[in-house]
């Protein structure tokens, strides 16, 4: 009798649980290894079980038609066995919205959080058989980690709506994204409410809600830290177990935060020791980028605490080493950071710079290296040296040609710390120029533009619009109108757009600005002006300590009475002064000179008057420039000064 088809094995039964099916698919591959259902049954069975990798090795023992059959199962296999770059590639290949979610998932651990979140965009116009709330959960953690990538110009909600705030999951994603923006006390709300809610479900056991509620703890501890609020981190501390978190590079942060938080482990060799005894554990469970440069920047900052600076400092540099020319890249910037402190053994100002300087010879296209150099400057009180050392470094950059250099030069942040530099100097119409030399670099090169430049195309729009260069004013309209054409909506472009206009704004241009009747209805334009100037309002608590200026005293001023012993002797208080009185007797209006010589004399002061003719008898006076000391100079022998007399005993 021959032995059943498993498919037909299974649409018989009613079977439920997963070893269950998986068992029958043994079964039916001991009679025939080559079965392709079987083992399409079998690698599913083996997926619903959560063993990935031994999922993986059945589709390797099955061979690539087992693999072209079940694609889906196959790439959700590689990523779930920890190659998301893999998974990612079969899943692009196929066409159903199954393969659309799990390269979605895929792109998101690989940290392509920009194909992520289209893939999620793409998905949220049909959901078709999908829950909303799962592709919002997905959606809002891709924000989140589009804001720590440096990418937050591609977050479409900046703000989290009120159906972000019903469910835990959605408030735990915009915390973190207002973390990423530094929005730390918005983040502190949205943590609370997370737990709150959390705390509120029904449907969840205990057990449950506390493994839910660990990492929410985490982020609070890392905001009050950030916040400098170390007392009530440490506390929240004490409340995480970190053993029973399940997640081994949470687990490791948690340790990290709690390191960080804790006022009691001052030894920075305890920390140390800590820190490296936790990070072995991780294993495969690797956090994601920009959570491994955090970590590492943390063990050098232990590493300079605990006066390893010749370790630190080789170690450092053999890293920087592999970078070869200028580098935007953060990692890389900050060891040359780190560097740079391991060689000054973390000193500031003058003494750090003369153990710094060398280092330029070495890295002179060194991006941090440079920036720090330039910090210690300012901080010094030189910015005139700050200037010219980055002005060199720029000038090099400029010369060279190269359009990775070129952007490297114009990346928003050093044109920034230029910017900043000439302001505070009063040096406008460089930071004209600088800006204006940006817009123009980045207008050539839109297609690869680095986080930030947006931003600073916008500072340089109103920079020039400034300006009173009629080049600098036509690339400022060109500028805003570029950005105008990137986002309709954009309400700073459209303005800048309309202010560089020198004719008639068109009806498109300033659709998305508010027209000026609704900004000034139900003014009182009248009120306004009767008022004056509006002063901000000050509570009651302020009110005692502040104050208030004296109204104008419009009544005449007594004169103070003088006391006697300032009173002249000839003083009548009924005759008016002299208002000449306090200046010397040659200057007033009544003197008249007495004698020849002071007549003459006055007649040199007087303006237009004819210079006095000199008599014969008359000696002509001695030249300025032959006096020295009060001596005479040259002129007739034996002098006319007094002689020395000698020395008494």
């Amino acid at each position: 009798m021959s032995i059943p088809n498993l498919a037909s094995l299974l649409k018989q039964t009613d079977i439920e649980d997963h070893d269950e099916v998986l068992k029958a698919a043994q079964s039916a591959l001991k009679q025939a290894k080559t079965d392709q259902n079987a083992q399409h049954v079998r690698v599913v069975a083996l997926l619903k079980l959560d063993r990935f990798d031994d999922a993986i090795r059945a589709f390797e023992a099955g061979g690539d038609r087992l693999k072209e059959q079940a694609a889906l199962e196959y790439a959700y296999a590689l990523y779930k066995s920890g190659d998301p770059a893999r998974a990612a590639t079969i899943a692009r290949a196929g066409d159903a919205r199954g393969h659309r979610h799990v390269e979605a998932q895929a792109s998101y651990r690989k940290e392509d959080f920009r194909r992520a979140a289209e893939l999620y965009q793409q998905l949220a116009v049909q959901l078709e058989d999908d829950a909303e709330a799962d592709l919002r959960i997905n959606g809002g953690a891709t924000d989140a980690q589009l804001e720590w990538a440096g990418c937050g110009e591609l977050v479409q909600r900046k703000k989290p709506g009120r159906e972000d705030l019903d469910a835990f999951e959605t408030a735990y994603n915009a915390a973190c994204s207002s973390i990423a923006r530094g929005e730390l006390g918005q983040a502190e709300v949205l943590l609370r409410r997370t737990r709150d809610l959390c705390n509120s479900l029904e449907d969840m056991s205990e057990k449950e809600k506390q493994a839910e509620l660990l990492p929410i703890t985490v982020q609070q501890v890392y905001v009050l830290v950030r916040q400098g609020r170390a007392q009530e981190a440490d506390e929240l501390v004490k409340s995480i177990d970190a053993t029973s978190i399940t997640d081994a590079s949470t687990r490791h942060i948690s340790q990290v935060n709690a390191i960080a938080a804790s006022a009691s482990l001052a030894n920075p060799f305890m920390a140390q020791r800590l820190l490296a005894k936790d990070g072995e554990v991780l294993g495969s469970d690797q956090p994601f980028d920009f959570q491994i440069s955090i970590l590492r920047e943390n063990r050098h900052a232990i590493d300079l605490q605990s006066m390893k600076y010749g370790g630190t400092a080789d170690s450092t540099a053999e890293v920087i080493s592999k970078e070869q020319g200028p580098s935007l890249d953060r990692y890389y910037n900050s060891l040359s950071v780190v560097n740079a402190a391991a060689h000054a053994h973390t000193t500031a100002g003058k003494e750090a710079l003369k153990q710094i300087l060398p280092l330029l010879e070495k890295r002179p296209t060194d991006v941090g290296l440079i920036l720090t150099i330039v910090q210690l400057y300012v901080l010094t009180g030189n910015s005139a040296s700050a200037i010219a050392l980055l002005e060199g470094f720029l000038n090099r950059l400029e010369q060279s040609g190269s359009a990775g250099e070129g952007d490297v030069r114009f990346a928003p942040g050093i044109v920034g710390t230029v910017v900043s530099l000439y302001n505070s100097l009063g040096r406008r119409g460089h930071s004209q120029t600088e800006l204006a030399k940006a817009a123009v670099h980045w207008q050539e090169s839109p297609k690869a533009r680095p986080a930030g430049v947006v931003h600073m195309l916008k500072a340089a729009g109103r920079v020039l619009l400034e300006s009173p260069d009629a080049q600098h004013q036509r690339l400022a309209s060109e500028v805003f109108s570029e950005l105008h054409q990137l986002d309709k909506d954009d309400r700073y472009a459209a303005a800048g757009l309309l202010a560089a206009s020198t004719n008639e704004p068109s009806q498109p241009q300033t659709q998305s600005l508010q027209s000026v009747d609704s900004l000034i209805a139900g003014l009182d334009v009248d009120g306004l002006e009767n008022g004056g100037i509006a002063q901000p309002p000050r509570s009651q608590e302020t009110l005692g300590n502040i104050r208030k200026r004296p109204a104008e005293d419009t009544k005449p001023k007594k004169r103070k009475k003088l006391p006697k012993s300032r009173v002249p002797a000839a003083f009548d208080p009924q005759k008016k002064p002299d208002p000449e009185r306090w200046l010397p007797l040659r200057d007033r209006s009544t003197y008249r000179p007495k004698g020849k010589k002071g007549k003459a004399r006055q007649n040199l002061y007087s303006q237009g008057a004819a210079p006095a003719v000199d008599s014969e008898s008359s000696r002509p006076g001695t030249p300025a420039t032959d006096v020295v000391r009060g001596k005479q100079q040259g002129g007739g022998g034996g002098g006319g000064g007094k002689k020395k007399k000698g020395k008494k005993w």
